[in-house]
């Protein structure tokens, strides 16, 4: 070490420089400062001089003598070389060398001078001291250190306690107990003090002892006493046991501290003149008995929440209650006072918040404050820091509060000034006090308006950023909520006044951040804190007691109980609650009543609860069978719309929710929406509506309210603004709608996957009821400017929005509505002109205006060549208009008016009731009364502008560019069906609609056609339909069905309602419609055979749907036959046909599908109700009989006696197609063709016939034809000479006649040409008959040889195939039961009077026509080229060969005639027979071994082919695709044919009759 210092050149040149480098060296050392580094470099210089002179390198005196004046350079210098010394005689002791030994002993002897003796007596060595002569003895020396270092350390002073003077203690007290009140200071009395230990010999420690005592008797003189203590002594340790001895002497097992004890602690811990980690050990219970013990309070806590949660037995009750009472003597031996706490306390008392904070973060959390002193030491600190901020931000006005002394001690924290002094400490302190805040009520209400003033200053501040400094304060003040003030909340007993408070905090929070509150107070803060957990239990067990005795009858007294346990506890009992109503939907009526003594804060946690429970994730919203939505959540759907409406709950969450769940393709909770816009809007949505809530719904506001509802729903004014409210403010209108459309047409393929086919269309159901109900709601409370601003147009719904078309337009309809009526009176206003024609032109100017970009905007939703029939025009006016447009239910007003009238009365005979609640009650239906006049008059007004401007626009409404059948069909497609399912009204409308445009006598629209279209082919639209589709498709049909009876019903409605209507017309000219060509038209008789082919075709169809099996199929065509059911069936076979199906399904489903079963049964008791109402065939239409005044009507729809009279069905369908069908060039030609034909006399009725595709079933078309030819030659000319005015095609002429020798001559006949199920057959002999058209004339001629060869066979049998005929028709179809047995015997009486009509062929016609109708829709080019190629051959052999036979007719009919009369008294016979069979029952089983309605036109259409040529290969071919949907087995065919062979027989013999009738005529 010394080498690096000292270098060795030194000593060796010592006198020549060394001596002075040394010196220089030492005195560049000691100028430095004197860090440690250069005190270790001078002890390092020295040590190595000192070692030189040790070995002998350097002389002692010289060492010295330089030593010397070293000593000089620095004050420490001696005490430096005394440490030096102290080491070299440690190092030099442990020297063998003695010379060593002998130079340090010289060396430190020559440097005494410098070092003095007392420093060298402390360091070295005594043996050294001795022999450096600086003591004499070294033993002795050493014996001496021990004693006083014994007396130093470990002996105890001890003072004669005789000598101290008591009179010295006694004076002290009385100088510190002496009136501190004047100018007395503590520095004064501590000269005293002094002054009496002095004089009287006192104990210093005994006198501090009684400093302290006094100070603890006169605790509120902190001021005299700290100082005091202070300048007494300053020895922490000494003051510190002394105040852990006062302690540890009250810590006996009953001892008690005092406070004021406490409070001196305090103070001095305050004024830090004792450390708390010196104090606090002094202090019990241990930390760990603390943390204990708080374990052991939660499980407590859990335990008792179990036992109140637990079914108890009695007997357990009694050993339950001896434990507690064991427990509580155990609780009674009082456990030492906590001093932990009670130091606290008094820290929290003086405002020392930094050792208070500290002593709780020792302990578990809110240990400390579940203390109540502690809690309201705490509280009265907060009490303190909030007071001036308070005084400026939170004295609510009016309010004056008691002003609050603050604290004098300035070591106290300083009060809040503003909000941001808040964060400083007061929100420390809170958190700190939890849910103890309970306990202040009055800080609780504080801090809660402080945090609403706070709220108003942050949503009022503009500036961000300010607002972005001001977040941390808000997320402060959302924490305390959480933390502090719902907790503190469900501690108070029922504080209603606190919960309404913290309402007027928590609403100016967005509904997100309250709901987070809500959500971590129910399910988090209840299991932190073990006072919590026994209220949650309690609050569980009260709710049980409450829920198990409510009932509608105690509702009051029950709702004060809920409310009370509401006010503190809501999340708990709700939660509760609603539970239980999901399992017991009867509860919710109750329920809602008892909620209305809840607060605001309590309604709008109910609103959470509900989303909660709704939005819970582990229950399932389908039932176990996946078919229908579970009952726990219709049960809360429920309840959210009566509480919604009754209360005033804030719905935005509740709304976002059901928004949410749809955006991620859930529609289940749509179920919600709809009940809370029924309940608070009032808005209902069911299509079991009756006929005249329905008639009542396309009236004005008023009268949907009053009649239009099951419900009378009053006062939801003010629920519905808040609804809308809502809606508006959150922006969910029409978000919501669009969400809906969307999930309807999605909702097949996002949900449907694996559910059930029912649960899928359910919601479907669901999701359009509610969009309707939703739309309804929006059209009627939305202001116009609301609507408008929110709505877009048709197009941008459409196309960017993809909302369905039928959605879009049900949007923005109430649109196009509110802006017409506002343009309209901005039109009136502009000119003041009060005629009725003014207005009406104003009106159209102002829909002109708002809906030609309607009309273009219409034009992009579909192709081009869809324009080619409709105009946008036509199709905007279709979509916008509503049944409120096009008439006025003048019925539902009165009846509406009359109920009011009968109230009124009724209030004038109730004799009870007070004057002035009579005079209320006749006021207000007064009122209402004028309100519904008034509403009527103003719809009435509005309808007549509306169809005057449908009059002014129809010409343009149809252009029928391609061909009539075309723009029927787009019709149907784009407007009709899309709408006819959207609403029970919109159903009407369609009907209505069709009415409407067919009355405006609207240019290339075939009423005819359209109707045709409707009711022929309903299979694919009823199973295409869902459950509620199918009611509102069946009231649509129903509608229209009205309508068609309306007409069939009289002739005189008929012929002012259709008669000159250009939808009537049965042939299309190129020029249109001249409206005065009376043969165009379809006269009423052939209108009357039409609609019963439309009713045959509605039965062949529901039949078909009953056969499939198909749950779908059976369920739509039963809701649609009991909503046409008024209007179908009309005809008796008919309806015995319907009625053996559904007695089949009855049978079948009863086990299976029970909802089936139900649905059968009930219409099936419905029908046989209607049975009365039904009419055999032959009264609903006159089927014809050859007669000689036979028109060329019946010549023209078929061939003479064996073609259907009125195949005008299919004239009417089968026309219309083909003449739409062909361009307006080519139907030109056939109109000249026709006028051509027409002067011939003889093609007419043929042109017509093979225009339709519509002749005879089988291959016997040629010869049908001869012989229809010869007849219209004969007719015709007597017809000429008659009635010059006739026109070939002549359907409307000679009716009257006509149907005056039908009325003498036609009787009940039979119909099995009626039941409706063998299209595959027809379809075949369709085939043939195009056939027989093309081998000519050869059939022509045959036909007749072989129906005259076997006319003698054919009378033998014909009593046996009359009979066969009368029973065969529907009997043979329906499975006889003995129920309907004598009313079918009847049946066949009446039957067997009568002749066999040329009807029997006419359900062939009508199903041929069918078939064309359904192939020209997809072919209608290619049937109008064949129709048209047969209409020429037609012409050319009519005109060739009309002489012959007509003479070979007049033969014919003459022999038929003859032969006709033996067959009458053939048959009264065989009646006679049949009467008696039928009494004795033989013929039941005859008849009733066929099963389906597919037998009956079996043999209808084997008896035609009988007649023909076919060979019986033929049939054979023919009967194998026969096979009926029930799965019939092959046996039963040749059982079919043997019947059929038969029933041919008797049909030719019908003809022959028929024949030689006309010629005896």
């Amino acid at each position: 070490m010394a080498a690096l210092i000292l270098p060795s050149d030194w000593i060796k040149n010592w006198d020549k420089s060394g001596k002075n480098e040394f010196l220089q060296f030492f005195q560049d050392l000691a100028g430095k400062p004197s860090g440690q580094e250069f005190v270790k470099d001078l002890q390092s210089g020295l040590y190595e001089l000192c070692w030189h002179v040790i070995q002998g390198n350097l002389k002692v005196d010289v060492a010295a003598s330089l030593l010397a004046d070293v000593m000089e350079l620095r004050d420490d210098m001696p005490s430096i070389l005394a440490d030096v010394f102290c080491i070299l005689d440690i190092e030099t002791g442990c020297l063998e060398e003695k010379h060593k030994r002998d130079h340090f002993t010289q060396l430190v002897g020559a440097c005494l001078i410098c070092v003095p003796d007392g420093v060298l007596k402390e360091r070295l060595d005594p043996e050294t001291l001795e022999s450096l002569g600086l003591i004499k003895q070294a033993q002795q020396f050493n014996q001496k250190i021990v004693k006083i270092k014994t007396k130093l350390f470990y002996k105890q002073q001890k003072f004669n306690l005789l000598r101290e003077e008591n009179e010295g203690y006694a004076k002290l007290i009385t100088e510190l107990g002496q009136d501190l009140s004047g100018n007395l200071t503590s520095h004064i009395v501590l000269e005293s003090i002094k002054s009496l230990i002095g004089c009287f010999n006192l104990d210093p420690n005994r006198v501090l002892d009684i400093i302290l005592e006094v100070y603890e008797c006169r605790s509120d003189h902190d001021e005299f006493f700290i100082p005091l203590i202070k300048s007494y002594m300053c020895e922490h340790q000494t003051l510190c046991h002394m105040l852990g001895f006062k302690f540890k002497f009250h810590q006996e097992p009953n001892g008690e501290t005092p406070s004021s004890l406490y409070h001196i602690a305090a103070a001095l811990l305050q004024h830090n003149l004792i450390a708390l980690e010196d104090l606090y050990v002094h202090l019990l219970p241990l930390d760990s008995s603390i943390v204990e013990e708080h374990k052991r309070e939660i499980l407590e806590a859990k335990q008792i929440a179990r036992k109140l949660t637990m079914v108890v037995v009695p007997s357990e009750k009694t050993e339950d209650k001896e434990k507690e009472k064991e427990k509580e003597e155990e609780k009674n031996e009082k456990p030492p006072d906590n001093q932990k706490l009670g130091l606290l306390e008094a820290l929290l008392r003086i405002g020392d918040w930094q050792h208070a904070q500290s002593i709780m973060d020792q302990m578990p959390a809110f240990y400390a404050t579940s203390h109540k002193a502690i809690a309201i030491a705490l509280c009265q600190l907060l009490h303190l820091m909030v007071e001036p901020l308070y005084r400026r931000a939170g004295v609510p006005k009016g309010a004056k509060g008691g002003l609050m002394t603050p604290l004098r001690n300035k070591q106290a924290p300083r009060p809040a000034e503003s909000f941001d002094d808040l964060s400083r400490d007061v929100f420390t302190m809170l958190c700190y006090l939890g849910p103890h805040l309970s306990h202040d009520p009055i800080l609780f209400a504080k801090i809660v308006r402080l945090g609403k003033s706070f709220m108003k200053e942050y949503q009022s501040e503009s500036r961000q950023d300010i607002k972005d400094k001001t977040d941390s304060l808000l997320s402060c003040f959302l924490s305390i909520a959480d933390q502090v003030l719902l907790p503190s909340l469900s501690l108070m007993e029922c504080n209603a006044c606190m919960s309404e408070e913290i309402w007027g905090f928590f609403k100016l929070f967005p509904y997100q951040h309250r709901y987070r509150l809500y959500g971590q107070w129910k399910n988090e803060t209840y299991g932190n804190h073990p006072l919590l957990v026994k209220i949650k239990a309690q609050t569980v067990d009260r709710a049980k007691y409450i829920m198990k005795r409510l009932t509608k009858e105690n509702v009051k007294p029950s709702g004060r109980q809920i409310g009370k346990l509401s006010h503190s506890n809501p999340t708990i009992l709700f939660d509760y609650i609603l539970s239980q109503i999901q399992w017991y939907d009867n509860l919710i009526t109750p329920v809602v009543d008892s909620l209305k003594y809840l607060t605001s804060l309590n309604y709008d946690v109910l609103a959470y609860c509900i989303i909660e429970a709704l939005a819970n994730p582990e229950k399932e919203k389908m039932k176990h069978d996946d078919t229908t939505i579970s009952s726990w959540l219709q049960s809360l759907a429920s309840l959210c719309g009566a509480v919604f409406r009754k209360y005033p709950i804030e719905l935005a969450g509740l709304l976002q929710y059901v928004t949410n769940q749809l955006k991620a393709g859930k529609s289940f909770d749509l179920l919600i929406l709809k009940e809370v816009v029924q309940k608070m809007a009032g808005i209902e949505i069911t299509d079991e509506m009756t006929v005249e809530q329905l008639e009542a719904m396309t009236g004005g506001e008023q009268l949907k309210a009053e009649g239009g509802y099951f419900g009378q729903i009053r006062n939801t004014k003010k629920s519905s603004q808040r609804l809308k409210d809502a809606l508006l403010d959150h922006e969910l209108a029409l978000p919501l709608c669009l969400l809906m459309a969307q999930q309807r047409n999605g909702v097949v393929f996002s949900e449907g996957g694996e559910k059930h086919l029912k649960l899928v269309g359910k919601l479907y159901d669901q999701c359009h009821d509610t969009l309707v109900q939703f739309g309804g709601f929006l059209a009627s409370n939305l202001s116009t400017e609301d609507y408008i601003k929110r709505v877009p147009s048709v197009d941008v719904l459409c196309n960017q929005l993809h909302t369905p078309h039928d959605a879009a337009f049900f949007l923005s309809r109430p649109m196009y509505a509110h802006q017409i009526l506002s343009k309209y009176d901005e039109l009136k206003k502009a000119e003041k002109g009060n005629r009725q024609q003014q207005k009406v032109h104003k009106y159209i100017a102002a829909c002109e205006q708002i809906m030609s970009p309607v009309h273009e905007a219409v034009v992009s939703l579909h192709l081009p060549k869809v324009w080619d029939d409709l105009r946008p025009q036509f199709y905007a006016t279709f979509w916008s208009l509503t049944m409120y447009d096009l008439a006025v239910p003048h019925n539902a007003y009165d009846r509406e008016v009359n109920k009011l009238k009968m109230q009124i009365k009724a209030i004038d005979e109730n004799t009870e009731m007070p004057l002035n609640k009579k005079k209320k009650e006749k006021e207000r239906c007064t009122a209402l009364q004028d309100k519904l006049q008034e509403e009527e008059k103003k719809q009435l007004e509005h309808v007549q502008r509306v169809l005057h401007r449908l009059k002014l626009e129809k010409d343009n409404w149809l252009l029928a560019k391609s061909t009539k059948n075309e723009t029927i069909t787009k019709f149907l497609q784009l407007c009709i069906f899309p709408r006819c399912v959207f609403s029970a009204i919109d159903a009407v409308y369609c009907a209505r609609f069709v009415e409407l445009v067919h009355q405006q006598k609207t240019p290339n629209f075939c009423t005819l056609l359209c109707y045709d279209r409707v009711f022929s082919d309903i299979i694919y639209t009823v199973a295409s339909c869902t459950e509620n589709e199918s009611r509102r498709y069946g009231r649509f049909l129903c509608c229209m069905l009205e309508t068609v009876t309306r007409w069939h019903s009289d002739r005189a409605i008929y012929e002012k309602e259709c008669g000159n209507y250009p939808g009537f017309l049965t042939i299309f000219r190129a020029s249109g419609f001249d409206g005065g060509n009376k043969a165009d038209q379809l006269d009423y008789e052939n209108f009357r055979h039409v609609v019963h082919k439309w009713h045959y075709k509605l039965t062949k169809a529901s039949v078909h749907c009953l056969e499939t099996g198909e749950y779908t199929h059976i369920r739509n065509i039963l809701i649609v036959l009991t909503k046409i059911l008024p209007w179908y069936p009309k005809v008796l076979n008919l309806g015995q046909a319907l009625e053996c199906r559904v007695h089949k399904i009855c049978q079948e489903e009863k086990e299976k599908r029970p909802d089936l079963y139900a649905l059968a049964m009930g219409y099936s008791g419905q029908l046989k109700g209607r049975k009365v109402h039904m009419v055999p065939e032959n009264e609903f239409h006159h089927k014809e009989q050859p007669v000689r005044s036979a028109t060329p009507g019946n010549l023209q729809n078929g061939p003479g006696n064996t073609g259907k009279p009125a195949t005008t069905a299919a004239a009417s369908a089968g026309k219309t197609e083909e003449g739409a069908a062909e361009d307006s060039d080519k139907s030109k030609d056939k109109s000249q063709t026709a006028q051509k034909t027409a002067s011939k006399n003889s093609t007419a009725a043929n042109k017509v016939s093979s225009s339709n595709g519509s002749s005879t079933p089988n291959s016997t078309k040629g010869s049908k034809e001869k012989e229809d030819k010869e007849k219209t030659t004969k007719e015709k000319k007597e017809k000429k000479e008659k009635n010059p005015g006739s026109t070939p095609e002549a359907k409307a002429g000679g009716k009257d006649k006509q149907k005056e020798e039908r009325s003498k001559e036609e009787k009940p006949i039979d119909s099995k040409e009626k039941t409706p199920k063998a299209e595959k057959d027809k379809r075949k002999d369709d085939k043939k008959e195009e056939k027989s058209k093309i081998d000519g004339k050869s059939s022509e001629k045959e036909w007749p040889k072989e129906r005259d060869v076997s006319n003698d066979s054919k009378t033998k049998e014909s009593s046996k195939v009359e009979k066969n005929a009368g029973a065969g028709s529907l009997k043979s179809l329906v499975p006889r039961s003995e129920g309907v047995e004598s009313e079918r015997a009847e049946q066949k009486r009446r039957k067997l009077d009568t002749h066999s009509s040329p009807s029997h062929s006419s359900a062939v016609k009508d199903n041929l026509n069918d078939l064309k109708d359904s192939a020209s829709k997809h072919h209608p080019n290619h049937s109008t080229v064949v129709s048209k190629s047969k209409e020429k051959d037609d012409e050319k052999k009519e005109s060739d060969k009309s002489r012959d036979r007509s003479k070979e007719r007049e033969k014919k009919e003459d022999r038929k005639e003859r032969k006709r009369d033996y067959a009458n008294s053939d048959r009264e016979m065989s009646q006679e027979a049949k009467r008696r069979k039928d009494e004795n029952g033989t013929n039941s089983s005859k008849h009733s071994k066929s099963a389906s309605p597919s037998e009956s036109p079996h043999s209808n259409d084997k008896d035609n082919g009988k007649r023909s040529k076919s060979t019986s290969k033929d049939k054979g071919d023919l009967a194998k695709p026969e096979k009926t949907s029930g799965g019939k087995k092959e046996s039963r065919h040749d059982k079919e044919k043997s019947e059929k062979k038969r029933d041919s027989t008797g049909a030719k013999e019908e003809k022959k009759h028929h024949k030689s009738s006309e010629k005896h005529r």
